[in-house]
């Protein structure tokens, strides 16, 4: 038999048969029957790993007439100590499996919690610099905190996104495309951090289409990544160039700098989590050492390579993304595109925003208002049922973690009022992972969006609905 026990007490422990009552430390003990028997008829063994005593294994024997024998116990010390090694593992992958599952729910909180203040903050700063725009020095300092914002939520979704890579989470969606198309997207992105930094982005893109079969969302974030450490990495008016070309069956996307370069001997780490080329110098650059890491499991998930090359350090570093191809569909997949304007994109709209937090909730409603929209705010659970009820929105903007009453339930009531089912509701709240957009789903919402929203996403959102019929 087998016993757990805390190893700072003794343990007395009962068994039937021969053996009456053992008192167990660090040793083992033989138990000798009670009829005078010098061979002992059971043996109490401690199980022991890291130092300490954790279980003990008892045997006997039913029959007075058989006793364990030396091989006997050279056999149950052997099994001992396998039975302790392996209940040690079981106890240790648990503990592990434990800590990850605590790990992933603090990025998850840690997301939400940092989310939640950036969503006021790049309302804010697009209030200001609607109102100032004839002001230079205004207008770019709502640009500089709207870049900082952006990068502080590529910071915390490089987070989640390593959490759910190392869980196996992240499905591809995937869908025949052309290069080009990743190419565009991800110049999208790292734009403003190049320009920020005053870099030369030379182009060397292939005459003819390339076509893959992947996620746009993630190769553009796996290109998204390669330009913005090029740029991250580079001084001041520094060059980058970024090349497409087919080699064979297999697309080519390289990305080259002037930067800092990377040690020869660390080209392979460099992909390692949590590694930085510079982490021994200044600490200048910042960054989690995570991005790389990101890049190299999304590419070996396309069935793609990804490598480091580089001279050295003050050499420049180039980085070659291997995909495979795939043939020429027959027609070719049309892409919307998503282009920040002017605030005055779509019809008007009744819409109202629902937020605890309210300085996100007015700085979103007055953006709204300014887009030429009507607004109504409430600001916890039970307010927005009611105010969904007299108000007749087109589009709620819902937060989930409330007071009085939370999102998922809230959205559950207005579906259940008289023309509930007509409302666009749309969950506007920091929580972003699968399992908040699957929950989100199953409780009635329509969409799904991720604090700080951006502004072609929102305009998107308000364009999807016609104006109510008067």
């Amino acid at each position: 038999m087998f016993s757990e026990f805390d190893d700072s007490d003794s343990l007395p422990i009962a068994i039937k048969g021969p053996i009456d009552r053992v008192m167990v430390h660090a040793g083992r003990e033989l138990i000798k029957s009670e009829s005078g028997n010098s061979s002992p008829t059971g043996v109490v063994l401690p199980l022991q790993a890291r130092e300490r005593t954790f279980a003990v294994l008892a045997l006997s024997v039913e029959s007075s007439s058989r006793t364990f024998g030396t091989n006997d116990l050279a056999l149950a010390e052997a099994f001992s100590s396998r039975a302790a090694i392996a209940l040690d593992n079981a106890l240790l992958h648990e503990e592990i499996r434990f800590a990850d599952r605590q790990k992933n729910d603090f990025l998850s909180m840690l997301a939400h919690e940092l989310r939640n203040p950036l969503a006021p903050i790049r309302n804010a700063s697009q209030l200001l610099e609607h109102h100032a725009s004839d002001e230079p020095d205004v207008k770019w300092a709502c640009e500089v905190i709207d870049r900082q914002v952006v990068q502080m939520v590529r910071l915390v979704d490089d987070l989640l996104d390593v959490a759910r890579i190392t869980r196996d989470k992240i499905h591809l969606q995937r869908e025949t495309i052309e290069l080009t198309t990743v190419v565009e997207r991800a110049l999208e992105a790292s734009q403003p951090e190049i320009d920020a930094r005053n870099h030369a982005l030379h182009f060397l893109l292939a005459s003819q289409p390339i076509w893959i079969a992947g996620d746009l969302i993630r190769l553009t974030q796996v290109l998204t990544n390669l330009l913005n450490n090029a740029a991250k990495y580079t001084n001041s008016g520094g060059q980058i160039w970024l090349s497409t070309s087919q080699e064979g069956n297999t697309a080519v996307i390289r990305v080259r700098d002037t930067g800092i370069g990377i040690p020869r001997q660390m080209l392979e780490s460099v992909f390692d989590l949590f590694t930085q080329v510079d982490r021994a110098l200044d600490r200048s650059h910042g960054g989690l050492g995570i991005g790389l890491t990101l890049v190299k499991r999304l590419v070996e998930m396309h069935e793609g390579t990804v490598e480091a090359q580089s001279d050295g350090l003050g050499h420049g570093s180039e980085f070659i993304v291997r995909l495979p191809t795939v043939q020429i569909p027959s027609s070719e997949p049309t892409m919307e595109s998503h282009q920040n304007g002017d605030l005055h994109r779509s019809d008007p709209k009744r819409v109202l925003v629902v937020d605890d937090n309210r300085d996100s909730a007015r700085t979103l409603s007055l953006m709204l208002k300014l887009m030429g929209h009507d607004t109504e705010v409430a600001y916890d659970g039970l307010g927005a049922v009611k105010a969904a009820a007299t108000y007749h929105p087109e589009i709620i903007l819902l937060d989930i973690g409330m007071p009085k009453l939370n999102g998922y339930e809230v959205c559950r009531r207005i579906r259940e009022q008289p023309g509930g089912q007509s409302i666009l509701i749309a969950a506007l709240t920091g929580w972003g992972q699968e399992e908040d957009r699957s929950r989100s789903t199953e409780a009635g919402f329509d969409r799904h969006l991720v604090k700080p929203v951006d502004l072609a996403t929102l305009e998107e959102l308000l364009a999807s609905r016609k104006p109510a019929s008067v």
